[in-house]
């Protein structure tokens, strides 16, 4: 099952409903929002909202020896930053408790049994 999507203009229409504000002083804010959290992110400070998490910049190490996905080829990588985002506690303890997931949970729901099979282990084959 495909998880939904909300989409800004999703999020401008909820806003719009709720506050009664034009849908262009909404959008206004909503960018000002996330140009905000772009330009903070790439000045490498870190964005605490508080009950909802943490949005910061980690640098991945480079590699010598990495593969193009799409091709194969062999590749270089440098280091490089990355945006990263930590959910607060407020926000894990209300995604756990929210019902929403129970589609996911279905096939443990059944009555079967859950059996664990061990891993084949290949052969040794050597003559």
């Amino acid at each position: 099952m495909a998880a939904k999507k909300l989409t800004k203009a999703d999020i401008i229409d909820s806003v719009y409903q709720k506050t009664g504000m034009s849908r262009k002083e909404i959008r206004t804010v909503i960018d000002l929002f996330i140009d905000e959290i772009k330009d903070a992110l790439i000045k490498s400070m870190i964005i605490e909202l508080r009950g909802f998490g943490t949005f910061e910049t980690k640098t991945r190490k480079g590699r010598s020896k990495a593969r193009n996905p799409k091709t194969g080829e062999a590749i270089s990588v440098l280091s490089h930053g990355i945006a990263s985002f930590r959910p607060g506690r407020e926000l894990k303890q209300d995604v756990w408790n929210s019902g929403d997931l129970s589609a996911l949970a279905e096939p443990l729901a059944q009555d079967e049994p859950l059996v664990y099979h061990e891993p084949a282990v290949p052969q040794d084959t050597t003559p």
